[in-house]
Parts: C-alpha cells; sequence; structure tokens
C-alpha cells in the first residue's frame, strides 16, 4: 500500500510512492519550518575557572563535526528544508513508524541521533558551541575520553525522546545539540558545584560581567528551561520552536547519570 503524501514516512519512501516534494514539505512561511533546541539563557558564559588535566580531544571533536553539518547546510539552500524534514528528530513521525510502520524503525533511530548535529541558524550553533566548549572540556576530564563520547550522544538520544513524550503529536522536526549540552550541564552541576563562571548578563541595554557559582548559573538555567517547558506543555505562547523538554530531560539524565556512577563524590562536593 502506498504511504500517504506527509511528512510522517522518510523522504527516500515518500519519492518512491510518486508524492510531489511541495505537497510533502511545507514552505519557508509555514508554520512547520525548521525549528531547533534554541538556547534559551539570560546569562552568557564566557568561561570557568576550572583548568583541563587533558587535551578534550573529543569535545573539540565534537564542535568540529557540528560546526562542518553546518557549513553543509549553508551550501544546501533550498534543499536544507527536506534536509532538516529527513533528519530531524519529528515527534508524530516517530509515533507513526512504532505503531504503523515498524519496517522503517531505522529511520526512527537515525533521526535520534542525526538531529543532534543539526542547528537552525548563526545564532543557534553559536550558542551551543559556547556552552559545550565552556563545559564539556571538564566532563570529559572527568569521565574520560571514550566515556564521555558514549555520555553526550546518550544525553542527546535521552533529550529527544524527553520532547517526544512531551508533544508526541508535533509535527515540527527537533533540531540541535542543546539535548546534549544540556546533559554535559547537568553532569557539570554535580562534579564542579563550587567552580565560577564568569557570565555575561544584559541589564536593559547594558551588559554586566560577573563571577557565578556554577550550582547557581546552571541551577537558574534549569529553572528557567523547566518553567517554559511547562508553559510550552500547556500552549502558552512565545514557546514555539524552542524544545524545552529536550533541555529538561538532557539535564536531568546527565545529572541522573553522573549521582549513579559518582555518588560519593557528589555528596563530597557539595558537603564542603
Amino acid at each position: 500500500r502506498r504511504p500517504p503524501c506527509t511528512t510522517l514516512l522518510p523522504y527516500a519512501a515518500l519519492v518512491r510512492a510518486g508524492c510531489h516534494a511541495g505537497s510533502v514539505f511545507p514552505s519557508q512561511g509555514d508554520d512547520a519550518g525548521p525549528p531547533s533546541e534554541k538556547k534559551v539563557s539570560f546569562l552568557i558564559p564566557l568561561r570557568d575557572n576550572i583548568p583541563s588535566h587533558t587535551t578534550p580531544v573529543v569535545n573539540y571533536t565534537l564542535i568540529g563535526v557540528n560546526i562542518l553539518v553546518f557549513l553543509f547546510e549553508l551550501s544546501l539552500g533550498t534543499e536544507l528544508q527536506k534536509w532538516v524534514h529527513v533528519f530531524g528528530m519529528v515527534p508524530e513521525r516517530i509515533v507513526y513508524i512504532v505503531f504503523n510502520a515498524p519496517q522503517y524503525f531505522y529511520i526512527a533511530l537515525i533521526s535520534l541521533f542525526s538531529s543532534m548535529f543539526l542547528h537552525g541558524g548563526f545564532l543557534h550553533i553559536i550558542g551551543n558551541m559556547l556552552f559545550l566548549y565552556i563545559f564539556g572540556d571538564n566532563v570529559e576530564d572527568a569521565l574520560g575520553h571514550v566515556r564521555y563520547l558514549v555520555f553526550y550522544l546518550g544525553s542527546g538520544i535521552a533529550a529527544s525522546m524527553a520532547q517526544l513524550i512531551a508533544h508526541p503529536g508535533s509535527q515540527i522536526p527537533t533540531i540541535g545539540a542543546s539535548g546534549a549540552i544540556a546533559g554535559v550541564m547537568g553532569a557539570y552541576f554535580l562534579l564542579y558545584p563550587r567552580s565560577k563562571v564568569l557570565t555575561l548578563i544584559p541589564i536593559f541595554f547594558f551588559f554586566q560581567v560577573f563571577e557565578i557559582p556554577a550550582v547557581i548559573f546552571l541551577g537558574l538555567w534549569f529553572l528557567i528551561q523547566f518553567f517554559l517547558g511547562s508553559f510550552s506543555i500547556a500552549g502558552a505562547a512565545g514557546s514555539a520552536g524552542v524544545a524545552f523538554w529536550a533541555h529538561i530531560g538532557g539535564f536531568a539524565v546527565g545529572a541522573g547519570y553522573i549521582f549513579l556512577r559518582y555518588g560519593g563524590t557528589v555528596r563530597r562536593n557539595f558537603a564542603r
């Protein structure tokens, strides 16, 4: 049976079914255009005060891969929207595949992985890579290179799953490394709560620089995501296009893993 001309099935399957691209992918002006896991933060980190004891080769590689993929996105031109719909994480498509088209289950798995390397614009990738650069090196230092890579990818997949559970009927593709980076931030929150983060804070039309304890910086960031994520479920205006529950899920999974594996260290960090 021929699949319907919707974004529920992979692009290749739709082409084989004879669906016209115009009936499958909305125009740039539609509400279903590519959204992203945008970093919603009023706190802009500049650096922390914890030096790395090893070269964070995995963190640097992840930053490099994200930048290369973004440059490739820029080269796609009008094909970018198709690319995002195919390789972004579309909650309704995954739900449809799981319950109605299990032969395409591999597409669901691929999109959970590939979506974390796509970005929706310059500010999106710059913000994400800034957070990853500042917090990722120390977490890699603590976990080791291989475990950090697995942790990062696992946090990204878990973050996408959290967004899917929160909005299972959404046809909008979720893209961005924010969920994986939120996992890194959750790990940093427990591993280095007493470190200081040099932070740029916009106050009206002025910018002030403060040194803020990491436990306050990251704790406040998480509370903002949770507050706005709750409004997104309620359908509040202004929350569209931001995957708050990917941030919440990634942070929770990252912190949870660290607590389960390094509980003694965490208790000592907060007991000092």
